[in-house]
């Protein structure tokens, strides 16, 4: 066989197996229960609330760092799963994002969420079980 083409399919099929190992890893991310839907529909929110968190200064900086990484990876247009594909499409997005805002509030607290956050009460509600907290008494 051609040296090429061993090679080329092997980058290929390489790849296949990251990205499958990839979405291996979100199934094990994802939110349990009926989070995973909270979490699609305060997609706008978040995406608010995300830039917001990244500019804050009195963050550390690796939780900034990953709050910019997170917008890059939400503004590019090749995703793990094509947001063409109806429900699965923006699940993938909803999945990066739990896992963000979890690792931000085990680093910076929950209440820079509070501080930041541009929605309901209700949705700062669902954004805190998505995070893995307890309910907060009042904002």
């Amino acid at each position: 066989m051609n040296t090429w083409l061993s090679v080329s399919l092997a980058l290929v099929g390489g790849l296949v197996l990251l990205w499958l190992l990839a979405l291996a890893a979100l199934a094990l991310l994802r939110p349990r229960g009926n989070l995973l839907t909270e979490a699609i529909r305060l997609l706008p929110d978040l995406l608010r609330l995300i830039p917001r968190l990244a500019r804050d200064r009195a963050l550390p900086r690796g939780v900034r760092v990953r709050l910019w990484l997170l917008l890059g990876y939400l503004a590019m247009p090749i995703d793990l799963v094509p947001d063409f594909i109806p429900i699965l499409g923006y699940a993938d997005d909803a999945i990066v994002v739990a896992a963000v805002l979890r690792s931000v509030v085990r680093h910076a607290g929950p209440e820079a969420l509070t501080r930041h956050w541009p929605g309901t009460d209700d949705g700062l509600a669902a954004v805190r079980r998505l995070a893995g907290l307890p309910p907060a008494t009042a904002r």
